[in-house]
């Protein structure tokens, strides 16, 4: 997590046997719910390499990943109610763009 272009939390998990797109919403999980702690944060944005993977969490089909939606859902609901200005923006930036 960055705040104006500085480190602020580097998190590091250690797993077996999982797929990019569960590492890949997990990782958007992690990041969301600790930005959603900060009461001085009014925007997020998330930079990712698979933007479908994080326009999964907002379809609300059946998926295996729910729990990892629901989650990032309830936290996002948070940070919306908190205030109503405050925002989300996804930026897909593939990482053979490095």
């Amino acid at each position: 997590m960055h705040i104006d272009n500085k480190t602020l939390i580097k998190t590091i998990h250690h797993v077996v046997h999982i797929t990019s797109t569960e590492a890949e919403l997990f990782t958007i999980r992690c990041g969301i719910n600790q930005v959603t702690n900060f009461d001085n944060m009014s925007k997020i944005i998330v930079v990712t390499d698979s933007i479908y993977v994080a326009k999964k969490f907002f379809k609300p089909s059946v998926h295996l990943y729910q729990v990892q939606s629901a989650a990032i859902l309830s936290d996002l609901h948070n940070f919306f109610k908190y205030h109503e200005n405050n925002s989300i923006e996804f930026w897909e930036c593939p990482s053979h763009l490095k």
